[in-house]
């Protein structure tokens, strides 16, 4: 047993070799791993931020302006509606005996031609009585003047000198006054009753186009009564509305001597392609719109119905809602681009030495298709028509053709 024991006996000195082995086998281990992570961390790929703009030139589209004086326009929507309206009235009572084939809604008519008789016997007996009223008035005035010859005489024969006190009431001069004024009344009647005779047809003031009939043959008419309602032919107006900012770039036709802006009218989806009417800024009315509180504005157009067939024109309509081009004062030396050449807060993409520039701009005026800009641009500027993906001052550009990389100068 005590032999046993002796040899299953581990000696210190054997013990503290085997600590110190683990001991140093650990510590290789600590080193070997540190050294493997220094080098994983000196070994890794640095992430590096590059503008892909400035590695590879933009393909743009770009458009060369120049300065010089050009003519806006200020597109308005307006409403047709007639020059000249007139709702014929009845001056006379009686029965309608006559009335024109005319006198029908949608047709036309000259000026004085006659759209309705009214019964004129009872005025024309009117006339008669009047006229023998005359004629007995007169009768009178030369008996009177008669009489007075023969007052005037016998006073003559008497040979006594008239004082001139009693010379009015002895040659009667009230009397003769008195047959005068019934002759004067007696003209006026006369000519009342051939007035009213004349008022038994009604006739067209002006060149017109039927829009109404209120009356018809056999109706009985009273003084005053509406007979129908009458446009003119030669002239339409088109109330259109502006902005009070366009006011001053128009010109109205103050007097004749100095005509309106020229306007072009459209009726889209009316008209066939191409057709258009022409007409003159006339007037500004002196009241603003009641809905979009705009500048209300009148456009006078000639020959609105197109009855001059030699013209290829298409006719207006009224009431119907169309599309005003009017031109503005004229702008000089201004550069005009697309309004799509337009970037966010005022400003346009130059192409300066294959570089992109962002220009500020200053917009004299705008209108439907283009903007006039008085600063910002030059003759000769390159404009970017065409959208980019990044928008940094100093880009670098290329045109259609040039080298994919480079400037197409290199």
């Amino acid at each position: 047993m005590s032999q046993a024991f002796d040899e299953n006996t581990v000696r210190p000195e054997q013990g503290r070799a085997g600590v110190l082995k683990t001991i140093v086998v650990s510590l290789l281990i600590l080193l070997i791993g540190a050294a493997l992570i220094w080098l994983i961390f000196k070994t890794e790929p640095t992430a590096t931020r590059n503008d892909p703009a400035r590695e590879t030139a933009m393909l743009v589209d770009i458009r060369t302006v120049s300065r010089g004086d050009y003519t806006p326009t200020v597109e308005a929507m307006g409403q047709v509606m007639p020059a000249r309206e007139v709702i014929l009235g009845s001056r006379v009572s009686g029965e309608v005996v006559r009335q024109a084939d005319a006198f029908t809604p949608g047709r036309r008519v000259e000026q004085g031609a006659e759209l309705l008789r009214i019964d004129p016997a009872d005025y024309q007996a009117s006339l008669l009585q009047r006229r023998s009223e005359l004629q007995q008035a007169q009768a009178d005035l030369e008996l009177e003047q008669g009489q007075q010859t023969v007052a005037r005489q016998e006073f003559q024969l008497l040979g006594e000198d008239i004082q001139a006190v009693n010379d009015a009431l002895i040659l009667r001069k009230p009397q003769l006054e008195q047959a005068k004024a019934r002759v004067a009344s007696a003209r006026a009647a006369v000519k009342q009753a051939e007035l009213a005779l004349s008022r038994t047809r009604i006739r067209a003031p002006f060149p017109a186009q039927i829009l109404s009939r209120e009356v018809t043959l056999g109706s009985q008419v009273s003084m005053g009564q509406s007979l129908g309602r009458l446009v003119g032919t030669d002239h339409y107006w088109v109330e259109a509305t502006v902005p009070l900012s366009k006011l001053q770039w128009l010109t109205f036709n103050a007097n004749p001597d100095s005509p309106g802006a020229p306007v072009t009218v459209h009726h889209d989806t009316v008209w066939p392609a191409g057709q258009i009417r022409k007409g003159t800024l006339t007037q500004l009315v002196g009241e603003l719109d009641d809905n979009a509180r705009m500048a209300r504005v009148l456009i006078t157009i000639a020959d609105p119905l197109a009855l001059d067939q030699a013209a290829d024109k298409p006719p207006l309509i009224l009431g119907a809602f169309v599309r005003s081009e009017i031109e503005g004062k004229p702008l000089e030396d201004v550069v005009r681009i697309d309004r799509s050449l337009l970037r966010r807060n005022d400003t346009v993409w130059v192409m300066e030495d294959r570089q992109l520039a962002i220009r500020d701009i200053e917009i004299v005026f705008r209108d439907q298709d283009y903007a006039y800009l008085s600063t910002g641009l030059e003759n000769g500027d390159q404009v970017i028509t065409n959208e980019l993906a990044s928008v940094v001052s100093g880009a670098r550009l290329r045109l259609e053709g040039d080298n994919k990389e480079g400037t197409g100068n290199e």
